[in-house]
């Protein structure tokens, strides 16, 4: 009988490519380095490099594109340069204009908040600058489209450039507990139905 397949959420730390292999000469860090995941297991969707977060895997191919093809919620915290103002938020709400693959994108409507206090898994992460530089400030943005760099470019475009980005949430599955490196089995994903 042939083994059943496995799924993970992992809280991907900053400075990792969302994927196992890459062909470039270059050297990246790989999830691999993270955790001895079974061969065949694959990242569902990606954050990029500089991003840490939420990052769903599996060793089912049919199991990513299920959660793929539904629209489904992403929630980002995003700490921006400088303290963001309520005409910013609204703007970003009601979608803005990006670039994307050469052309001009309107974002879709979206949700997005101030927030004060930061959940503990969010931690420290790699110094940003140095306080004399200005004000920082965080915001939750929650999205179900997901264009390239897309809540960068979106914060750039309101006037507060992102300067640490973390995806905290998939749909119905969040970050929890997990810190940056750590890693969690799970029986599956339940994106779209309340969490068990």
């Amino acid at each position: 009988m042939e083994n059943p397949h496995r799924h993970f959420l992992l809280h991907k730390p900053h400075g990792y490519l969302s994927q196992f292999i890459y062909e470039k000469k270059r050297h990246k860090k790989l999830l691999g380095e993270l955790y001895p995941f079974p061969k065949g297991t694959m990242a569902i969707g990606r954050l990029d490099e500089d991003s840490e977060g939420l990052l769903l895997l599996t060793t089912d191919g049919m199991m990513s594109e299920t959660v793929r093809s539904q629209t489904v919620e992403k929630e980002y915290y995003a700490q921006v340069d400088g303290w963001i103002t309520e005409e910013a938020i609204t703007q970003l709400k009601a979608g803005v204009e990006i670039g994307f693959k050469g052309i001009r994108y309107t974002t879709k409507e979206c949700k997005a908040q101030r927030i004060t206090e930061l959940p503990d898994c969010i931690g420290e992460g790699r110094r940003i600058r140095d306080a004399r530089h200005g004000p920082t400030s965080w915001i939750s943005i929650t999205l179900t489209e997901g264009k390239f760099r897309q809540v960068r470019k979106m914060t750039a475009a309101v006037g507060f450039p992102t300067l640490r980005l973390v995806r905290i949430r998939v749909g119905n599955i969040s970050l929890q507990n997990l810190k940056a490196g750590e890693v969690s089995e799970v029986d599956t994903f339940n994106v779209c139905h309340p969490e068990i």
